[in-house]
């Protein structure tokens, strides 16, 4: 292994969303950073110090002095140490979407120089680095692999919106392709992660430990929701059953909702197309998957329902939707269930208005085709989904709800349990919940 100081060396780091940038961030305090995008209108807003995604205060790109930013790929040149944050997609039917991955590594390919380290976060399936990645790393460099540049994999943990558990305060899983570059990345990370680092095995077991922490959660998630569906058909309310069953102490707090967003609603196709690859058809993965994939449409329906049972003309209706972001207070829209919602609703014949008070409007149209619009005493509707639990929504009273509903007896979807089920129906909504 040739000698470098990898502690002096300039780290790049490819792709500046909700991974790249914070992680940017907190190595640009400390030593030369160059964060590099495709994006250009993305680069000029983080040159005016904002940051459109929330995950990072202007204070804190100030702070990070270090670090500048680029779209040149010229600039990348002066870097030895490069980490890989871009987004792992699935396609329409949900096969993973190795294309960003596969462009950044060129890009990488066409800049990295002997003793080069090339470290990816972005979420794979066990051996897509070695096996996808790597190989174009060599081809587009020229470089042979653990003798001219070397690779490390540490998965990202970052949760949007989440300013809790942010980067620094969460334990970091490594990996490296030889055990002194397993080293040097934990020494690396360990500069700005005051959790501490957990040094993996291999590449492989980093990969498959961050593919199944979100695997197990969409499962669990699945279950809950399977059981809502179970508890709507005997007459009883899931909140109920899962405040009861929750007095046992060793019960675990899950509960329903809709399963979208980069992580847990993609990562587990992850792991099902390398199973497959290997001759394996996984069971219980799938079909929770199955699960959280359809409760949109299945909220959908059931709104219809009640609205056909209350005598409204759903062809002439208008629905309200509440959200459209994947999660609470936070304005990513990625893989957001709440278009299937809409989607369904549209189906039956309803105009559909959905407001978002965290969404950008153009990315929304743009990614989804759905043009936000207001929901008010003004512009009211005959059945309301609160699709979202948005801190605004949360704190909205039922009888300003009502004021934005028409009719005797509006449908009031739930899907979050943000209000007394009680209340609502005093208020005058018949309701409905996960």
């Amino acid at each position: 292994m040739m000698v470098v100081n990898y502690k002096e060396q300039d780290i790049a780091v490819i792709g500046l969303g909700y991974v790249g940038l914070p992680l940017a961030v907190e190595f640009g305090k400390k030593r030369n950073v160059i964060g590099f995008d495709i994006s250009q209108p993305r680069i000029a807003e983080l040159k005016a110090g904002k940051d459109s995604t929330l995950e990072v205060e202007p204070e804190q790109l100030k702070s990070a002095s270090l670090l500048r930013y680029s779209y040149t790929l010229d600039d990348l040149r002066q870097a030895k140490i490069f980490i890989v944050t871009v987004p792992t997609p699935v396609d329409e039917v949900n096969r993973p979407d190795l294309t960003p991955l596969i462009k950044a590594s060129e890009t990488v390919g066409r800049v990295m120089t002997p003793g080069s380290i090339v470290i990816y976060e972005s979420t794979v399936y066990p051996g897509a680095t070695e096996e996808a990645c790597v190989p174009v790393l060599e081809r587009v460099s020229g470089l042979k692999f653990n003798k001219d540049f070397f690779a490390g994999y540490s998965p990202e943990r970052i949760n949007p919106g989440d300013k809790v558990n942010t980067l620094t305060k969460i334990k970091k899983i490594i990996s490296g392709s030889t055990p002194e570059i397993a080293t040097v990345v934990s020494e690396l990370y360990s500069s700005i992660i005051t959790a501490g680092t957990h040094m993996a095995t291999s590449i492989k077991v980093a990969e498959a430990a961050k593919v199944i922490e979100n695997t197990q959660r969409d499962l669990n998630i699945a279950l809950v929701n399977e059981l809502s569906v179970i508890f709507d058909r005997l007459g009883i309310d899931t909140l109920d059953v899962l405040e009861a069953a929750g007095t046992k102490w060793n019960f675990l707090p899950f509960r329903p909702g809709l399963v979208g967003g980069h992580c847990i609603g993609v990562d587990p196709y992850y792991l099902t197309h390398k199973a497959e690859q290997v001759g394996y058809h996984p069971q219980v993965i799938l079909a929770g998957r199955r699960i959280n994939d359809n409760m949109a449409r299945y909220v959908a329906r059931n709104t219809i329902k009640r609205m056909l049972q209350n005598g409204v003309d759903v062809p002439r209706s208008r629905v309200g939707v509440l959200g459209v972001t994947f999660k609470e207070n936070c304005p990513d829209i990625r893989n957001s269930k709440v278009a299937d919602l809409v989607r369904e609703l549209q189906a039956w014949g309803a105009e559909v208005v959905v407001a978002d008070p965290w969404a950008d409007s153009a990315e929304v149209a743009h990614e989804y085709g759905i043009q936000l619009g207001k929901i008010d005493g003004n512009h009211q509707v005959d059945a309301l989904v609160v699709a979202v639990g948005h801190q605004e929504f949360r704190q909205a009273q039922l009888q300003e709800l009502r004021g934005w509903t028409r009719g005797d007896a509006p449908v009031l979807a739930d899907v979050k349990s943000l209000f007394d089920r009680d209340a609502a129906a005093k208020a005058g909504f018949t309701v409905f919940r996960l």
